[in-house]
């Protein structure tokens, strides 16, 4: 039998007995056995039932939900009960990530003004304090609102520096250079919450610099992410491009994988491309684990791997794996990615080489 104290060490993972005391409030844990002086004994299966704890909640699952799976789980055992649990779950998460999102696009809509449209901001605050007090509806004192602060949006044209300096979080440790890609990842996407996501390894910045100054070539997936590609700086850095898939009929990420896993082409010339080249994928997650692969057992050394596909599955496994490989990349967390976001990275990668060639700010972390 282990102590408490013992407990907590076998897991690991920063858990704590007080952590351990709040699942037995909360009913995750079972309440444990006493020993004769009345501490808390534990045996192996709560050793295991900790370990699937911690395991879920570094997944992002809530306590909650947690809890519900391991009831069902146990009840059922095994994943045939625990399967429309999860959807049910899933579903529930959505509905309070959708009312979470309104509240976060009305908060855009206030705080994201710039000085031009801040004249109505004061009489649009007093307008929301004034909410219960009216007898309007919440939908027509919104609808009011909004068509008052919208007036002021048509006489100039929108500052979104000043706009991303209210919304962004706190991004000043991070190198300048990431900084500017991280703002135009946002402004593509519209989504201020991506910045939270997205993942540069250490070298990333430098890795990509000194590529695209000894005029690498540049390999998408798809010709949509080429086409996106600001091919003039490019060509001022001396660098080329090629398309993987190059097959113009390709128009989304589900095209792009059955192209990708019936192309013998494709395949033929995939391990010749890799080696000192900067890879863009936006579209097939294929490619991105194919690459992954490649490197492990291959020995292969690509430049820089921008890797951005679209996918529920197989693109959050793909872009795990390249966070395990030790070479530079550029991803977010996730399904989160797309072409554009592909291409928009190393557009700015470009651009801020020719902007401020002797910038150093990445080498800060070093």
């Amino acid at each position: 039998m282990l102590t408490i104290k013992d407990l907590t060490e076998a897991v690991g993972h920063d858990v704590t007995p007080r952590m351990v005391r709040h699942y037995h409030q909360i009913g995750l844990l079972p309440q444990p056995e006493r020993s004769n002086g009345n501490y808390r004994l534990y045996s192996e299966t709560d050793v295991q039932r900790l370990q699937r704890i911690v395991a879920l909640k570094q997944q992002g699952f809530q306590l909650s939900h947690i809890k519900q799976m391991l009831a069902a789980q146990a009840v059922s055992n095994g994943s045939d009960s625990l399967w429309p649990q999860l959807h049910q779950q899933y579903q529930t998460v959505l509905q309070k990530l959708i009312k979470l999102r309104q509240t976060a696009t009305a908060l855009e809509g206030l705080l994201g003004r710039d000085r031009g449209c801040q004249s109505m901001q004061a009489e649009a605050i007093a307008q929301l304090r004034l909410l219960e007090a009216e007898t309007q509806t919440a939908q027509s004192l919104s609808a009011a609102l909004w068509q008052h602060l919208d007036a002021a949006a048509a006489d100039h044209p929108e500052n979104f520096h000043e706009a991303l300096q209210q919304l962004l979080p706190d991004l000043s440790q991070r190198p300048e250079i990431e900084v500017d890609v991280i703002s135009h990842l946002v402004l593509a996407c519209g989504d201020v919450s991506l910045a939270a996501f997205v993942r540069f390894s250490p070298d990333a910045i430098k890795a990509a610099r000194e590529s695209l100054a000894a005029g690498c070539t540049v390999i998408s997936d798809v010709p949509a992410v080429t086409n996106t590609l600001d091919q003039t700086r490019l060509t001022h850095l001396g660098c080329q491009w090629m398309t993987l898939l190059d097959d113009p009929h390709i128009s989304s990420a589900a095209e792009a994988e059955q192209t990708f896993w019936q192309s013998t082409d494709g395949q033929e010339r995939f391990g010749k491309l890799i080696d000192g080249n900067i890879w863009v994928i936006g579209y097939a997650p294929s490619v991105l684990m194919k690459l992954c692969e490649a490197i492990v057992h291959h020995h292969h050394q690509p430049a820089l791997i921008i890797g951005l596909p679209i996918g529920f599955s197989h693109a959050p496994a793909a872009k795990r794996r390249l966070r395990q490989l030790n070479i530079p990349y550029i991803t977010a967390d996730g399904p989160l990615g797309g072409g554009l976001l592909a291409a928009v990275v190393l557009n700015r990668l470009a651009a801020t080489l020719i902007e401020k060639p002797n910038c150093h700010c990445y080498l800060q972390e070093s």
